[in-house]
């Protein structure tokens, strides 16, 4: 009995993956005549084009659907086994880690994350990915490695760690008239504010406790992210309210913006890092988590006025 090249599955899971020859080549280190060949190999062994021609690109063939998630689980699963269980040394590992997260979390969290694993590893790269709406596919696809959020919108089978909670302050301009008395509801309502939504939405919590005593604010503007909003709060009369974390990485910068507790009873939330769970037993990711985990627990006290 002949056995089929083993070699054929990994190659084929990133010719899925990146349906293109050329992409896959680089991955594999290959050229693309030699990526050219093992695809016609990949070809006769399954009895499938796999993938076609479409235009200027290829895309894969019913067949290939229907095989895609098999082949990701195989060849993880074998690519797995043939690794160690423990990380022997981490001198010379060479990964670039990819983490899909918001840019409150990049902006307190990254260089510090970065820096936390060089320490042990200084030739790790960190590719911080921006959250999306679409793409929910990604951790169970392996095309990243942590999904750190506040989300609850995650497949079922992946695996959660709560990394700490947080709650939402306010920022604006530190000569804005709102700090020259008592910040009340009605005062912190009365002025224009920056809503933060991916998805343009106007309205949210805040809104809905303002409700409750009889009060709304004016959103004067809706941005996409928090860094794109504070640099919209400079010599503004807007206030914007924005995660805690992101007040601290405001301190070590020279500021104008100032922060202040919002005047309203709203519920904390919790920031998790999710991942899938057949990177459970991985020693790397399990460093990788670890090492997140550890860098969360530092988070420093803010003075407010």
């Amino acid at each position: 009995m002949k056995f089929p090249d083993l070699n054929l599955l990994v190659a084929l899971d990133i010719l899925l993956e990146e349906q293109s020859v050329a992409a896959a080549a680089r991955r594999l280190d290959l050229s693309a005549p030699a990526m050219s060949r093992t695809l016609s190999r990949i070809r006769a062994t399954v009895g499938d084009p796999i993938l076609v021609r479409a235009g200027r690109n290829l895309v894969p063939t019913a067949r290939a659907l229907e095989l895609r998630d098999l082949v990701r689980k195989t060849s993880e699963s074998a690519i797995g086994l043939l690794q160690p269980g423990t990380i022997e040394t981490l001198e010379n590992l060479e990964r670039q880690f990819t983490i899909r997260t918001n840019d409150v979390f990049a902006s307190a969290y990254g260089g510090r994350l970065l820096a936390a694993l060089r320490a042990k590893a200084p030739k790790v790269t960190l590719r911080l990915r921006a959250e999306t709406d679409q793409d929910d596919e990604a951790l169970r696809e392996g095309r990243i490695d942590l999904w750190v959020a506040s989300t609850n919108s995650l497949d079922p089978e992946v695996r959660v760690q709560t990394l700490f909670t947080s709650h939402f302050l306010a920022l604006a301009d530190r000569d804005h008239p709102i700090f020259a008395k008592e910040i009340t509801a009605e005062r912190f309502a009365a002025y224009e504010h920056i809503n933060i939504s991916r998805k343009g939405v106007n309205s949210g919590p805040i809104d809905a406790r303002l409700m409750d005593l009889g009060l709304r604010r004016t959103i004067a503007m809706v941005a996409p992210t928090f860094v794109t909003g504070l640099f919209a709060l400079p010599r503004s009369r807007l206030i914007m309210p924005t995660p805690e974390h992101m007040v601290w990485s405001l301190a070590a910068l020279d500021s104008r913006i100032r922060a202040f507790r919002i005047p309203l009873k709203l519920e904390h939330y919790a920031v998790r890092q999710a991942w899938h769970p057949r990177l459970d037993n991985d020693a790397v990711h399990r460093w990788l988590r670890s090492t997140v985990l550890e860098i969360c627990k530092e988070q420093p006290a803010i003075t407010l006025d």
